[in-house]
């Protein structure tokens, strides 16, 4: 196939409460792009407040894909996502458009960009099973020290109170007999692609996070999550495991009072962050890493408008 004849992909990344959203949002409104969110805390309808969602206006400048395609009860897999995601890329350049694929969530952007293949291993309920009980005795953080014990890689990589994923990556190594991180099999990309990086010094986007927070709360969060309650979703589903959830659920309770909640949010949140930088690491030669600040939308567009792969000089 001619070089120019595959699609090109924008992709757009960085820690939580970088500033990725408004970025990306003018980035699409001058190049002719529609966004595609690798975020997979945004796949729910419902749990807006608690996921700093982009609001109603900002999804009206420019087209977004993959937010609020779930209900709470549903589980969107990462395979599931990346099939979504090639489909949405796809349809977003058959109508002559850029995609700009925007998130934090490492895995997601990898599954998308470097042609990720799902471990061979098929789902064995028995074996879930297990592992559900023996976290229920050992708890979830003792389950996840297991894991990394198993496969230190997968450890560093999934959220320690992300119960769903620990086990999935356990049942793969005990079903293959593999470390899970050494099965996720990567073909080639399917696009010509452009990776911006979006970082902050450390101590401004704690203090960001800190605040977005805290706006957060103000936006209803907590009335957000006793309304999912009172209409029957289960504080065990996946969708509630996203960073807030559990402890806002804790704070309705009585388990922890409303400043114990919001304190641990933001050290899980900072915490978080880390994680994301094993992800995308700042020496990376394919991410052209930008700090925020004045013009940085208008230097990441200059650099997209002279890209080789850029189909829309003039949108």
């Amino acid at each position: 196939m001619n070089s120019k004849d595959i699609p090109s992909l924008i992709v757009l990344l960085g820690p939580t409460s970088a500033g990725k959203t408004e970025i990306a949002i003018r980035l699409a409104e001058h190049l002719g792009g529609e966004i595609v969110s690798a975020d997979s805390r945004l796949f729910y309808r419902g749990m807006d407040a608690g996921t700093a969602k982009p609001t109603l206006a900002e999804r009206a400048r420019v087209p977004h894909h993959l937010i609020d395609v779930a209900d709470p009860d549903e589980t969107w897999s990462l395979v599931l996502f990346q099939q979504e995601a090639r489909r949405v890329i796809h349809d977003i350049h058959v109508r002559g458009r850029l995609p700009l694929l925007v998130g934090g969530t490492g895995q997601y952007i990898r599954a998308v960009t470097e042609g990720w293949q799902a471990p061979a291993a098929q789902p064995d309920p028995r074996l879930r099973g297990a592992l559900e009980t023996w976290a229920a005795q050992i708890g979830q953080l003792g389950l996840h020290e297991r894991l990394a014990q198993l496969d230190p890689q997968a450890g560093e990589q999934i959220d320690a109170r992300n119960l769903r994923r620990t086990v999935r990556a356990l049942e793969v190594i005990l079903s293959t007999g593999r470390p899970f991180s050494a099965q996720r099999q990567r073909g080639e990309t399917p696009y010509r692609l452009l990776t911006l990086g979006l970082t902050r010094p450390r101590p401004e986007l704690y203090a960001r996070i800190d605040a977005r927070i805290e706006a957060m709360f103000a936006a209803g969060w907590v009335d957000e999550v006793r309304g999912l309650l009172a209409k029957g979703y289960s504080p065990a589903l996946p969708s509630f495991s996203a960073i807030g959830y559990p402890q806002v659920i804790d704070y309705l309770r009585g388990k922890s009072t409303y400043a114990e909640a919001g304190m641990l949010i933001k050290r899980l949140t900072r915490q978080f962050v880390r994680r994301q930088a094993n992800w995308f690491k700042e020496n990376d030669p394919q991410i052209h890493w930008f700090t925020a600040g004045e013009g940085t939308a208008e230097a990441m567009e200059a650099m997209i408008r002279g890209w080789g792969g850029y189909p829309h000089p003039n949108p």
